[in-house]
């Protein structure tokens, strides 16, 4: 078995993103997700590490991200998995919940009717039928919501020392995709030494400082890869070296190489 994916936006909702994968020897990076990400597995076995947790979920299970969630995943069996994602904004959950700020209390559950609600949606959008995919992907994400919703609860990380300057350290990286700070230099600017920086990075953003760079690359290019900018040049314009380096990272964290996600979402849109 080879690994294949799909990767296309909702036919009638803006704001909601829509994939459909078979991975067998895929490992997704450590990495997280501007949109929350609502997945089912239909087949096999996946294992995700979220945070400092490790998870198996088989056919039926429901993982629920929330932004900035930073977890793995990859085959638990040699059979890999099989599974549809749902990547609705944080306005669409918010209109479809009525929360100002929705939320997730738990990353995975076991909750069979939520799980089918969320295929039948998925399917439906698949099949093109703009009535019936709008109805039913607002009313799982509604459903969703009162079963699994939740208050959001400021990380005791955002509290810590060091808060500020990670945040700081954070915009530094954002407005330099293309030419990055050394560490070094990077903690020169925000005033903390190198290693307490690296700590403090980590507990806001759950990643290390040159990690969170490339996702922050890779959402840069998914952006431009969707107004339709060849891959050569977005690995150019995002700061990797060439297209294969665009490639490599962008397949880990994405799933499918940017290619095939520029020309799905160019046609979709």
């Amino acid at each position: 078995m080879h690994d294949t994916a799909r990767y296309w936006v909702h036919p009638a909702v803006p704001g909601v993103d829509l994939m459909w994968a078979r991975y067998v020897r895929h490992a997704f990076a450590p990495h997280s997700h501007p949109t929350f990400a609502i997945g089912v597995v239909e087949r096999g076995l996946e294992r995700l590490r979220i945070g400092d947790r490790t998870e198996y979920v088989g056919p039926g299970g429901l993982v629920l991200l929330n932004p900035g969630q930073v977890h793995t995943g990859a085959a638990a069996t040699a059979g890999g998995w099989t599974y549809r994602v749902l990547y609705p904004s944080t306005g669409l959950l918010a209109e479809a919940t009525g929360a100002a700020a929705p939320w997730f209390g738990r990353s995975v559950v076991d909750d069979r009717e939520a799980a089918e609600a969320v295929l039948a949606a998925h399917r439906a959008a698949e099949e093109g039928d703009a009535l019936t995919s709008s109805t039913l992907l607002l009313t799982t994400l509604a459903g969703l919501g009162s079963r699994h919703g939740g208050v959001r609860r400021e990380h005791a990380a955002r509290r810590r020392a060091g808060a500020r300057q990670a945040a700081a350290a954070r915009d530094v990286l954002e407005s330099r995709l293309v030419d990055p700070p050394s560490l070094d230099e990077l903690a020169g600017l925000v005033g903390i030494g190198r290693f307490a920086l690296m700590r403090a990075f980590r507990r806001r953003y759950g990643l290390p400082p040159h990690a969170y760079l490339t996702q922050q690359r890779v959402r840069r290019a998914c952006a431009l890869l969707e107004t339709g900018h060849p891959p050569a040049a977005v690995a150019v314009a995002v700061g990797f070296a060439d297209q294969a380096h665009l490639t490599r990272h962008f397949r880990r964290m994405i799933g499918v190489p940017p290619g095939q996600y520029r020309r799905k979402n160019v046609q979709d849109r």
